[in-house]
């Protein structure tokens, strides 16, 4: 079997893509999978890092404010399009699968229109505009969140969740070992901020202006910064051995071993990883990203009491307010943790290969 997915531009996008190519390759170590992505985006490079071919397309968003440039967006978009239709018709596909961004609109498209069953899966609460046009003409549509269907044909909706990181889980996991990774003290709080890859600055800046509250009470602080702030935020710590600070965690899985509570963006992905992990967390939505999805995603939760919700104007103010809070309560974590648990969906890629096979 040949199976294509396309889509990318952010790690909420690329590690879903990644999760259910794997599975597939683990029922089937002789199927042959393409990947179709953005060029100059970050799945050129986490792609083959994950032992996949990749295939890169000139296609980026609408400028909504210069109008003028998008007649260069217009001809690399039809330019895409045409390079697309000739690699499906070489690579063949049985089933062809959009996880969303600039590059899985063309793809999908095309495929669309060759007759080749398409499989959409949507990671957000609020879709995306790409899944959005997929979906009139998608075989299925696997999503996360519930009440979906005022985006898509009801009767295409799978509930799957969205696929995560398998190597955060696991028995092998030793906490005691986490935590002397870091060179902390597992009898302590511990907070885990992670603000994404490239960084969140009203994140940083508000742990900032409240680090020594955290210095003060004996917790302790595995930190995040992202490449852009990092020296900055790093200047601040002075040496305390309560706090370390990185440009980006390699090891992820220790991070969220050590943690008592996380702070975190609330981008599809991670959402799913604290859901699974059952971590009380506070959720900061990053307002600069399309639909104002983060904060949708950050109510379905907070709204059950399964996470706290700063709204990223109030986090100066309030973030670190808010962590002393929880990490000053054990019975408010736990209570967090219980139901951000309920909400977890621990087979997203399984389900969603079941889905992908019922269309061969």
């Amino acid at each position: 079997m040949r199976y294509l997915i396309s889509g990318g531009g952010t790690g909420g996008h690329i590690f879903p893509a990644i999760s259910i190519a794997n599975e597939l390759r683990a029922r089937d170590p002789e199927c042959e999978i393409l990947f179709i992505g953005a060029e100059g985006r970050m799945e050129m490079k986490r792609v083959p890092e994950a032992g996949y071919d990749i295939v890169g397309l000139k296609v980026q968003g609408f400028d909504r404010k210069h109008l003028l440039k998008n007649v260069v967006v217009l001809w690399n978009l039809a330019f895409s399009m045409a390079k697309a239709r000739r690699v499906i018709k070489k690579f063949k596909p049985d089933v062809a699968v959009g996880v969303g961004g600039y590059a899985s609109g063309a793809a999908l498209r095309v495929a669309e229109s060759m007759g080749i069953p398409v499989l959409l899966q949507e990671q957000n609460s609020f879709a995306g505009v790409t899944n959005k046009m997929l979906a009139p003409k998608a075989s299925k549509i696997c999503v996360a969140y519930e009440g979906m269907e005022r985006f898509f044909p009801a009767d295409r909706i799978v509930m799957t969740g969205n696929p995560v990181r398998q190597d955060l889980f696991g028995s092998h996991i030793d906490r005691e070992e986490a935590f002397r990774f870091f060179g902390l003290n597992s009898s302590k709080p511990t907070l885990l901020v992670i603000g994404g890859s490239l960084g969140a600055k009203t994140i940083d800046y508000a742990m900032i202006s409240g680090l020594k509250q955290f210095i003060d009470a004996d917790y302790q602080v595995v930190w995040q910064t992202g490449g852009h702030y990092y020296a900055e935020c790093k200047s601040h710590t002075v040496e305390n051995g309560n706090v370390v600070v990185y440009d980006f965690i390699k090891r992820m899985d220790y991070a969220y071993a050590v943690a008592d509570v996380v702070i975190s963006r609330a981008g599809a992905s991670s959402i799913s990883e604290l859901c699974l992990l059952g971590k009380p967390s506070i959720l900061v939505p990053s307002p600069n990203v399309a639909e104002d999805h983060q904060t949708h995603n950050a109510l379905a939760l907070s709204e059950r009491g399964a996470a706290v919700l700063v709204k990223d104007h109030h986090a100066r103010h309030h973030l670190v307010e808010e962590a002393m809070k929880l990490l000053n309560s054990p019975e408010s974590r736990q209570k967090l943790s219980t139901e951000i648990l309920k909400m977890a969906l621990p087979d997203a890629a399984s389900m969603i290969v079941d889905e992908i096979y019922k269309l061969q």
